[in-house]
């Protein structure tokens, strides 16, 4: 019998800070990979409380009088997990004896090359249908629970005003959390760009190095946006002596959360990159990391260690999937925004989910209410939009900042405080009331001090509302961050129903007129670039005319590269190549006519 463990092609990302905050006690045990989010540890350590009470295991709060709180919190609700995720998945391997129920669950999710390949042994071996039973048992894998940091959440904290050593920054906290618990085969991803304080400080704990046969405990995943980014940030660590085991590229604007967009340049043609030259990242950052072990005094394993190529943002059909498997080599695709209709994998209110449900292209957009300046995928409607505006029309514009952890800015204090607080908002507004602005320039300066929202509170208080805990504190206002590719999905859908979806075994219902994924993205990008050149005012720099230049080459090159690609595939891609041919030449034409003569060199 082959020996191959029956693995899912997919995995789901982190999605704000609540909504994956438990998945991996959901679906790890059906063998499915996700993310969970470090950001909060006050919504962890609720988490923890609410599992420990529910699944009948002791529990002893963690409160902030503790010595290093946060990291402990997080220690302890990863163990609690990977407690509840090991108790499940023994379960299911136990329902294979009966061959019912939960097993027959698992098998049916699988892929189906895994589900063939089963059903062939089954009937070819006869009499010994319970050895293969029992040899499926042995090839069943839990998913991944892997974990993830955004790396500039890493404000400095403080005990009675004094400020505590850089180890216990919001971030480094998070990773040390991470770093102690008894998790493994598990990965931390460091997402929104490089902390090289943060990266040196992996250095620190020994799960994240092989042992001599090249196992890890712990793996690390770096979120990018393209090959140049990905061999930096490799090497860099390489030099710290630590491999990442995976590059996980996500679509600048056809993603979720926050849209990291790049200068033009397109998914396909980095995925290219990355196929063609990952021999390329491995030798390079392989030697590196050999020649540091070796100054070092470590003993590593003769091999190379195993290296995954990932990709994620706007993949919504079955044939995508695979196009995209096969034709870039990928070990996986993250689906993210379509698991928001999944109760079974995230944790999602009813109104939030039922919003979701009903939203259609105009609904989603993004935004610029994230305290941290980076775009923010939006939906109209939330309730944490509806209560930004009710304090904006009371004249208390701002949040009480409950939580602070997305506090960055100095412009006004020593300590950071956050942009989105009402501390923030009052100076910057008192600021604004001396520059005597015309009435037009004032509102327009107004809306953009005001528009940030408290989403580090928001983005996490679904969770709670889920599971019907209580929100004092944080209060019952919920933000959401869907992506685009929300628009083309309605209705609530279970497990089962998704991953037959994503395998091109069942239809969800997803309308007919949806784009093909890089029409979809290219478009995005058009129309970030007209919104770009809407905000110019004279005079125009060097600097701005070079941006935008180079951001028009890079778009155009990147349609070149998709005629050239349509050319040489085959049409499998679950659209007819003439359509796609002629989106692409329509995108090309309006780039064409958008008004960039003012900032050309």
């Amino acid at each position: 019998m082959s020996s191959n463990t029956f693995k899912h092609t997919f995995h789901i990302p982190v999605m704000g800070i609540g909504f994956t905050i438990d998945t991996p006690i959901r679906v790890a045990p059906y063998g499915i990979s996700s993310a969970m989010s470090l950001v909060d540890d006050m919504l962890i350590e609720r988490m923890r409380e609410f599992y420990s009470e529910k699944m009948k295991v002791p529990f002893e709060a963690i409160t902030k009088k503790v010595d290093d709180f946060r990291a402990k919190r997080i220690t302890a609700y990863l163990n609690l997990v990977d407690e509840l995720v090991d108790r499940k998945f023994q379960e299911i391997k136990d329902s294979f004896d009966l061959q019912e129920g939960e097993c027959e669950k698992y098998l049916r999710m699988l892929p189906s090359s895994f589900q063939e390949q089963f059903k062939q042994l089954l009937a070819s071996k006869g009499k010994m249908e319970k050895q293969v039973w029992d040899w499926a048992k042995q090839q069943l894998v839990k998913g991944s629970i892997d974990v993830n940091i955004m790396t500039k959440l890493d404000k400095d904290n403080y005990v009675n005003d004094e400020k505590l050593p850089v180890e216990f920054n919001d971030a480094h906290a998070a990773l040390r959390g991470y770093a102690l618990s008894n998790l493994e085969n598990s990965s931390i991803i460091l997402s929104a760009g490089m902390n090289p304080r943060l990266y040196s400080y992996l250095e620190k704990f020994e799960d994240f190095f092989p042992d001599e046969e090249g196992k890890l405990k712990k793996k690390v995943t770096l979120k990018v946006s393209d090959f140049r980014s990905a061999m930096i940030q490799g090497k860099f660590l390489a030099k710290k002596g630590i491999w990442v085991s995976e590059y996980r590229i996500e679509s600048g604007l056809n993603c979720g959360g926050h849209a990291f967009a790049t200068d033009g340049y397109l998914m396909g043609p980095i995925l290219e990159e990355f196929k063609t030259k990952r021999a390329e990242l491995i030798d390079t950052t392989w030697d590196l990391l050999t020649q540091t072990w070796e100054k070092a005094g470590r003993s590593f394993p003769a091999h190379k260690l195993p290296l995954k190529v990932t990709a994620q943002g706007g993949v919504g059909t079955s044939e995508e999937h695979e196009f995209l498997m096969k034709e870039y080599n990928l070990d996986s695709i993250g689906w993210g925004t379509p698991f928001l209709l999944v109760p079974e994998a995230v944790s999602i209110d009813e109104l939030t989910m039922e919003l979701l449900s009903n939203a259609k292209e105009d609904d989603l957009y993004l935004s610029n209410i994230s305290p941290l300046g980076v775009p923010f995928n939006n939906i109209k409607g939330n309730t944490e939009d509806i209560e930004k505006q009710r304090l904006i029309d009371k004249g208390r514009p701002g949040s009480s900042c409950p939580k602070k952890y997305a506090s960055l800015d100095t412009e006004f204090t020593e300590k950071v405080i956050c942009t989105a607080s009402r501390q923030y908002q009052q100076l910057k507004l008192k600021q604004l009331e001396v520059k005597e602005l015309e009435p037009a320039q004032y509102q327009k300066a107004y809306d953009k001090i005001t528009d940030k929202a408290c989403i580090c509170k928001a983005l996490g208080t679904a969770a709670l509302v889920e599971k019907g805990m209580e929100t004092k504190k944080e209060g019952s206002t919920i933000a959401i961050c869907p992506g685009p590719n929300m628009a083309y999905y309605s209705g609530k859908r279970t497990l089962e129903e998704m991953a037959d979806y994503i395998y091109g075994r069942g239809s969800i219902g997803e309308r007919k007129d949806r784009p093909f994924i890089f029409v979809k993205e290219l478009t995005l990008y058009v129309n970030y670039l007209k919104d770009k050149l809407s905000e110019l005012e004279a005079p125009i720099t060097s600097k701005q005319a070079k941006y935008f230049a180079d951001f028009e080459k890079n778009l155009q090159e990147g349609i070149a590269y998709y005629h050239n690609l349509l050319s040489r595939v085959e049409d499998n891609l679950g659209w007819k190549k003439e359509v796609l041919f002629k989106a692409f030449e329509e995108l090309g034409k309006k780039i064409d006519r958008l008004d960039l003569s003012e900032v050309k060199i």
